[in-house]
């Protein structure tokens, strides 16, 4: 295994510091040096739809919700971890853009549903597959197996800090 830049700085570390346990350290750096490297990477994709991630994110959010596509803002919020004002601006821009649409609910006309208006959900059809074989090409350096074992120690690490706040 070659040795990467995070390697050099725990051995700078290591040689200042021995008495510190730099064990977290050296899963820490590593994410957040890929963060760093892979975000550009996804931004060109969503910016040849004519997309910021965010845009991306309300529209996918939407999108995977299913037909009708359509969802409360307090549903977005939850799905998206952001906040209400956050939510409100994102559906704003979206909707002057005409790729969502504010709708009263049927049943409860206190309720406003937001839903992909049809060049929406064509947008982020063509966005996410692309955005999907662009995230396979990012982790084509690890076989199958190698990714699932990724995916479940990053699963357990995320559901671990999540309990524990």
């Amino acid at each position: 295994m070659t040795e990467d830049h995070v390697d050099r700085i725990l051995e700078q570390w290591r040689r200042e510091r021995p008495d510190i346990d730099l064990s977290g350290m050296a899963i820490i750096g590593r994410i957040s040096r890929l963060e760093r490297m892979i975000q550009p990477k996804l931004n060109e994709v969503f910016a040849r739809h004519g997309l910021e991630s965010w845009e991306f994110d309300l529209l996918a959010t939407l999108r995977r919700s299913g037909a009708p596509y359509r969802l409360t803002a307090g549903q977005l919020l939850q799905s998206m971890m952001i906040t209400s004002g956050a939510v409100t601006n994102r559906i704003d821009r979206l909707e002057a853009r005409r790729l969502i649409r504010r709708r009263k609910d049927a049943d409860d006309g206190r309720v406003v549903l937001v839903e992909l208006t049809r060049s929406g959900l064509a947008k982020v059809e063509a966005a996410v597959a692309d955005h999907a074989a662009n995230e396979v090409e990012l982790v084509r350096g690890l076989d199958r197996q190698q990714q699932g074992v990724l995916q479940d120690l990053l699963r357990q690490l995320h559901g671990w800090l999540s309990e524990v706040g």
